[in-house]
Order: structure tokens, then C-alpha cells, then sequence
């Protein structure tokens, strides 16, 4: 049984689906969900690993549907998110002969998703773009709500744009091939929706006995797990599309988080990794501002049980860290904005938080 969640965006709006086998419904999707069709070529950009487990289910589906694809294969990991990568799309594009009908398939996690929704807002100035997550991040937020981008050596997704997808195809059974680190990743993303919006999702996660393993998850639970983290996204980015305010909400985490990502060179700490510590040291900034208390050991609890880190590694500068937090797109008037619980599922937006305090968390929490 496939599940519907729409995403209302005007003429911006599409759906996500999601539900198991749904990569091999994709043909069926697409003709039910969107206007697209299979007369112009397409491209289907994955990495060689995620392809080598479902490029074929997902070419074939397509091909067999009348579409004109070919795969486009890009180097995996977090730093080959940039504009020389991106270039490598744009050459298949023209190699294919891409027009203004034709359509992008982000088959990956969020970095291919990101980079895949960036060629497609940028190639012939915006072409469609569908995303087919891979990973529990991607599943939950990469793929959803039309940011795209690539990073700068001296920032995390500082060049971008704003392109909606036309659909959102979730099939949960790729993520029995997800690499434990990477799942424990996206789950970092899913307690975030617990903090900032929906405390019955949190209420859940407190009651699962473990986190940390797709196996360990009963699949009724992590289709809610799922459906529940994919609504709290659209429910925020429904009521702004392009982060004028409410949207910042989603940055839970990433201020710091972002920062400790681009100190470890995108190699040490993995985006959810990062995100965690940064929870922490929001949860810990709100306690000592007076606007949280015993909440904040419960989401220590979560991010623990998910065997996510707490703690900043040793040798991390924390001037530099400091120095990082000025360059976040968040930053506005010279100031770093922070969002900051106030309770389980609320959080407000701060741009008031004196420096020192933030100094003297980051040591605080320095392994």
C-alpha cells in the first residue's frame, strides 16, 4: 500500500509517495501524479554504489514505460558536493541533448539529491526534477522542500536554489542496504521533527526500544516513523516555501552543526552526526538562556539511543568553530541565529545569544 502526502505549494505543489517496492511503481506514479511524460530524454544520476543496488530496477522500470534514460554516475561522499561534480550533469545533459521537457531522477541521499535538484534549477534555467531517496536523511528531508545546492570550501550549501520537485518516490525496503552510520544519520533528522514540531513522533521514539538499526525497527513503526518526519516537513515548508521565517525552524541543530561539518572537512562528522552534536549544544544553550529544562535529557536520551554523538572531538578549534558560525546562511546583520527548544515540540528563533555563552558551551562539550 502506497501513502500519499501532499505537498501544497500552489503550482509549485506535488506528492510524495511512499511505500514499499514504490522505485519499481515508478512509471505508474509519474503517469497518475504529474504531467510528465517520456518524449524527452532523461538522466538518472546515482553514485556507483547506490546504483549498483537499484539503478537497474529503477532504468528498466522507466525504459520498459517509453522513457529515454541514461545513467549519469557521480563520485560519492560529501566533498565531491560541488560545482565541478554538478558540471559532470551538465555534460551528460548535453551529451544527451536535455531539453526543456526532459527530466532529472535524483537516485540517491541527499548529496546526489542536492546536487541533481541544483543541475535541474540551473540547466535551460529549470527543468523537472523527481527525487527517489536512498538514504533515511534524503527520505525525511533532503528530498523534500526544494532546496538544492552545492558547498563552498568555506561554508555547507552556501551555493543554491530554490526548484520543487514534481514527485517524491520513498520506498523504504532500499534502506535495508543503508550503511548502519548513515541510517543512525538520517535519525538525527527524525528526533529533530520531534523537537521542533511533533511531540507525538518524539513520544514514539521515547517508547522504541532501540534507533540505531533499521532491523531493530518493527516496519509498521518505521513506515509512521516515515510518514510522521515527511509531514512535519511539508507541514513547515507548506506555510514557507523559500525559509522567510517559520522555515528557519528546520535549521534545528545545523547552526552549529554546519560548522562542525566543514572543521572535519565533510569527512569526520557525517551531516547527521554533525546535526546531533549541534542538537546538544542548542538543547544546552536553552537551558542556560532559561527557556528548557528536563526536556533537554530527554533528547539527549534520543540522540543516545540512536548512538549518535554528543560531544565535539577534542582537537576542534572552537575559534574556529566560532569563525564558521559567521559564515552560515542563517547569519543575518552580522548576527547567528539560533533555534532554540522551548519545549518539546516548539522552538523559537534567537539572534541574541551572546558569544560567550556560545563559547563556553562548545567547550563544555568538547570530548
Amino acid at each position: 500500500m502506497t501513502t500519499l502526502i501532499p505537498v501544497p505549494l500552489g503550482e509549485h505543489s506535488y506528492r510524495i509517495a511512499i511505500g514499499a517496492n514504490t522505485r519499481r511503481q515508478l512509471p505508474a506514479l509519474l503517469a497518475e501524479h504529474t504531467p510528465l511524460t517520456p518524449k524527452a530524454p532523461a538522466l538518472i544520476v546515482s553514485n556507483p554504489q547506490i546504483w549498483r543496488h537499484y539503478g537497474t530496477d529503477v532504468q528498466e522500470a522507466l525504459t520498459q514505460a517509453g522513457w529515454q534514460v541514461t545513467p549519469c554516475i557521480l563520485p560519492a561522499g560529501e566533498r565531491y558536493k560541488t560545482l565541478r561534480t554538478v558540471e559532470k550533469i551538465y555534460d551528460a545533459a548535453l551529451t544527451q541533448r536535455l531539453e526543456r521537457g526532459s527530466t532529472l531522477f535524483a537516485l540517491g541521499g541527499g548529496v546526489i539529491g542536492d546536487m541533481t535538484g541544483f543541475a535541474a534549477a540551473t540547466w535551460l534555467r529549470g527543468i523537472a526534477v523527481v527525487q527517489i531517496p536512498t538514504s533515511l536523511l534524503a527520505m525525511v528531508d533532503a528530498a523534500i522542500g526544494g532546496k538544492t545546492g552545492v558547498n563552498h570550501p568555506q561554508g555547507k550549501n552556501l551555493i543554491g536554489a530554490f526548484h520543487q520537485p514534481r514527485l517524491v518516490v520513498i520506498d523504504p525496503d532500499v534502506l535495508a542496504t543503508l550503511p548502519p552510520r548513515e541510517f543512525r544519520a538520517g535519525m538525527a533528522e527524525v528526533i529533530k521533527y520531534g523537537v521542533i514540531w511533533d511531540a507525538k513522533l518524539f513520544d514514539l521514539l521515547s517508547q522504541l526500544p532501540r534507533l540505531d538499526r533499521m532491523a531493530a525497527l518493527p516496519a509498521e513503526q518505521l513506515l509512521q516513523i516515515l510518514q510522521r518526519s515527511c509531514q512535519a516537513k511539508v507541514d513547515v515548508v507548506s506555510k514557507d516555501e523559500r525559509e522567510a521565517g517559520l522555515r528557519a525552524i528546520l535549521n534545528y541543530g545545523h547552526t552549529i552543526g554546519h560548522a562542525l561539518e566543514s572543521m572535519g572537512n565533510y569527512r569526520l562528522l557525517n551531516h547527521g552526526e554533525a546535526v546531533a552534536i549541534g542538537m546538544i549544544a542548542a538543547g544546552e544553550l536553552a537551558v542556560a538562556l532559561g527557556y528548557w529544562s528536563a526536556e533537554a535529557a530527554a533528547q539527549r536520551a534520543l540522540i543516545l539511543k540512536a548512538k549518535l554523538p554528543t560531544t565535539i572531538p577534542a582537537h576542534f578549534d572552537v575559534e574556529g568553530l566560532l569563525a564558521l558560525l559567521q559564515h552560515d546562511k542563517k547569519v543575518q546583520a552580522q548576527k547567528v541565529r539560533f533555534i532554540l527548544p522551548t519545549a518539546i515540540g516548539h522552538v523559537e528563533i534567537f539572534d541574541q545569544v551572546p558569544t560567550e555563552l556560545i563559547r563556553e558551551t562548545l567547550h563544555r562539550l568538547q570530548a
